[in-house]
């Protein structure tokens, strides 16, 4: 279906109006104008009949010998040039008209006016004269008369004066007729030009009315699809107005409500996403928890059903049995410490205790500590620092981090390579992160090489996921469970700061990062080394 704008249908509607009213306008006019003239016609008569009647009332127009003052009679008869006026003093014998006395119409009203002083009424037999009675008074009649032969029509006004005097009023229609003819066509004329540019008029004008609900309509259809910023501006003081008011408010309400509503869902899918990933790492936890369990809780029965049944009676064996027992028992119970460490950090109940201490001590210390296992796995630990460098962080949570990422490239290295050890200072001045004994000053990181097999590419990002394992066989070998590098990732998290594994052409290096704390009187002296470093 063809859609009609409203601004079209408003044209239209007011097109059907102004045709409509001029329709009727010129019906009424071709009904009632010619009774509207015919009215005046014979309000015109008698108006002058009664000016003529109060002339010859006044005494002062009259002369001494009883006529009247032909001047003044002339000025009265002047001011009636539309009409023919016909009077007669039957004392004097004297007439008073307007119309010349040589033509047939002075004839024709000196008969009426003979027999309106001889008769009581005009001649009715005449058959060239029809006449028509329009209105009737004591002292006059007013009558349209048509003369057959001339073929005219007259409005007459035929009556006596309070004198005596017979007066005839005469005005011919067909000069009326032709003024009502004219006037209808004027008329006419002028309301087809009138409509005609009322229309043209129209078709601007109403986009005074569809405009506004033009951008309405624009406003809405934004609105459909969920274009809440479109906005009405300026809106007039009216009812569309009024409406673009609360079009306006409903928009702006709708996008606040939208915009609440976005961020509430947002907040619950992250709620969502969360429980999904808790459950997922539940699981995953579980299966992982109960493989890693699986392998040493079946040796230990294994063993122990061994041990009851006397399967080897030599003590040796026994020994033997016990040892297996007490070393999955370990392992076991390594795996649950570890597992309880990790949560603890996880869910922040193993809260950060940061403080100052020496990195290079802590370095050798743990280093001297794995020497028996650096040993038997016959690698060589290399690490030459011996200046302190002081940093700021929980100093048994990195202990760990540290000792993991030792442990796990002791068991990683190659046989008669090495392990080696070093750190890298970022120095740099940072506002604001004050400590009661320094300040901060930038980086320290940590670095970690062994001189062993590469890690896949893909497995890198892997490496620090609970229970992942990149060689299950050699990680069963030395009792790991996967979950020491879960705690790395765990700890650096904890603390904000970087840490990562990369690839080498003969190894693989691990690293981590730490905030490097400076006695507040080395902090100038610091920062110019490391800005005169850089210019």
């Amino acid at each position: 279906m063809r859609k009609r704008s409203i601004r079209s249908k408003i044209t239209l509607c007011l097109m059907a109006i102004i045709t409509v009213m001029i329709l009727l306008s010129g019906i009424l006019s071709v009904i009632f104008i010619k009774k509207y003239y015919y009215n005046e016609l014979k309000n015109n008569l008698i108006q002058t009949y009664q000016e003529c009647d109060a002339f010859f009332k006044d005494s002062s127009n009259k002369n001494r010998d009883g006529s009247y003052d032909l001047d003044s009679m002339e000025s009265l008869l002047e001011n009636k040039s539309d009409a023919m006026i016909y009077i007669v003093d039957d004392v004097h014998m004297k007439i008073y008209t307007t119309v010349n006395e040589d033509t047939a119409v002075f004839n024709n009203l000196k008969s009426i006016g003979e027999f309106l002083m001889f008769s009581d009424s005009i001649d009715a037999n005449n058959s060239q004269i029809e006449r028509e009675e329009v209105e009737k008074h004591k002292d006059y009649k007013i009558q349209i008369t048509k003369d057959k032969d001339t073929a005219q029509s007259y409005f007459d006004l035929l009556g006596f004066l309070d004198n005596g005097f017979v007066i005839i009023v005469r005005t011919t229609i067909a000069r009326v007729d032709s003024t009502i003819q004219t006037t209808i066509k004027y008329f006419m004329a002028v309301l087809i030009t009138t409509a005609i540019i009322s229309c043209i008029l129209m078709y601007f004008v109403s986009e005074i009315f569809a405009g506004p609900i033009k951008r309405l309509t624009r406003v809405a259809k934004q609105m459909a699809t969920l274009d809440f910023d479109a906005r009405i501006e300026h809106p007039s003081n009216d009812e569309i107005g009024e409406l673009s008011c609360y079009m306006n408010d409903l928009s702006y309400k709708l996008n606040e409500t939208l915009t609440e509503l976005k961020e509430t869902n947002q907040k619950l899918q992250v709620e969502i996403d969360e429980k999904i990933k808790i459950d997922e790492m539940r699981k995953e936890f579980l299966s992982h928890v109960s493989h890693e369990l699986k392998t040493p809780i079946a040796l230990v029965q294994g063993y122990a059903e061994g041990l009851r049944d006397n399967i080897n009676d030599d003590e040796e064996s026994k020994n033997f049995y016990c040892d297996v027992i007490v070393d999955e028992a370990n392992k076991m119970n390594k795996l649950v410490k570890q597992l309880l460490d990790l949560n603890e950090i996880e869910f922040g109940q193993n809260r950060v205790n940061k403080e100052m201490f020496n990195i290079v001590d802590l370095i050798h210390n743990s280093i001297d500590s794995s020497a028996i296992l650096a040993e038997q796995s016959q690698v060589t630990i290399v690490y030459d620092d011996v200046d302190p460098i002081n940093v700021y962080a929980d100093e048994f949570m990195i202990e760990e981090v540290f000792r993991n990422y030792l442990t796990n490239a002791i068991h990683y290295c190659y046989k008669e390579k090495e392990v080696r050890v070093w750190t890298e200072k970022y120095m740099y001045e940072k506002p604001g992160a004050t400590y009661e004994e320094g300040s901060i000053l930038g980086n320290l990181r940590v670095y970690v090489y062994d001189q062993g097999p590469n890690v896949p590419e893909g497995e890198l990002e892997k490496l620090f996921i609970k229970f992942y394992k990149v060689d299950k066989a050699r990680t069963r070998e030395y009792g790991g469970s996967g979950i020491g590098l879960s705690i790395v990732a765990a700890t650096m998290q904890a603390h904000k700061k970087c840490y990562g594994v990369y690839n080498v052409k003969d190894g693989v290096v691990f690293y981590f990062d730490l905030d490097i704390i400076g006695e507040t009187d080395d902090i100038e002296e610091k920062i110019g080394i490391e800005k005169k470093e850089t210019e």
